[in-house]
């Protein structure tokens, strides 16, 4: 009889806890970081997308452009320095780090597609061409998966700093979580221009000089 009075009170006492930490917002908080942990998943899977690609971007323009070697050692070893770099998401010094390794891989393929518009064949052949298409569409994929993490990890964060919420966060060990700097929130909604194809501008026209007023 004590046994099962026993397991009675044991199971309405696991019932009273599930309910209070549901109330407490236990179950929410961890569902937020689970999606947060997928958005970052997202992040890194379009990051190392681009990475892969660069391999072969380099190769093709330097069959055209061997002599660019300053730039194409630019984009090879930015590329580099984005695969040591051991990113942990949570830490904000580390996450720093790797938003500025992968700054300076976007700077040095912008440096290299500069380069490129110099070489009309360059432009005009197809793995290029084809490299073009799936750069751009990484691009797209990167800025809309950065901007899903960006927003989880906004709403994480608030939630586990309301009341009463905080307190569970507290008492299990959930902290906030650092997110993305963006100098421009407009870039989250944004994603680079990468374009082979368009002609350079033409460059401006010399005005005339001015004519002497005619003397009285």
């Amino acid at each position: 009889m004590q046994g099962i009075v026993r397991r009675s009170l044991a199971v309405l006492a696991m019932l009273a806890a599930a309910v209070l930490l549901s109330g407490c917002g236990y179950n929410d908080i961890q569902q937020k970081d689970e999606a947060t942990r997928a958005a970052w998943s997202e992040v890194l899977n379009q990051y190392q997308r681009r990475a892969d690609l660069v391999p072969n971007l380099v190769n093709t323009v330097k069959g055209y452009a061997a002599h660019e070697s300053q730039v194409l050692t630019e984009v090879t070893e930015a590329r580099a320095r984005v695969g040591q770099v051991q990113v942990n998401a949570d830490d904000p010094e580390s996450l720093q780090r790797f938003q500025a390794a992968q700054g300076e891989l976007s700077s040095a393929l912008s440096r290299l597609l500069v380069v490129s518009e110099n070489y009309p064949t360059l432009k005009a052949d197809q793995s290029f061409r084809d490299l073009q298409a799936q750069l751009e569409g990484t691009e797209n994929r990167i800025t809309v998966a950065r901007g899903r993490y960006i927003a989880a990890v906004q709403d994480y964060n608030t939630y586990i700093r309301s009341f009463p919420q905080l307190v569970t966060a507290k008492v299990f060990g959930y902290a906030a979580k650092p997110n993305f700097s963006v100098e421009n929130e407009a870039q989250i909604a944004r994603a680079p221009t990468v374009d082979f194809g368009a002609a350079p501008p033409a460059p401006a026209r010399p005005q005339p000089p001015a004519q002497p007023a005619p003397g009285n």
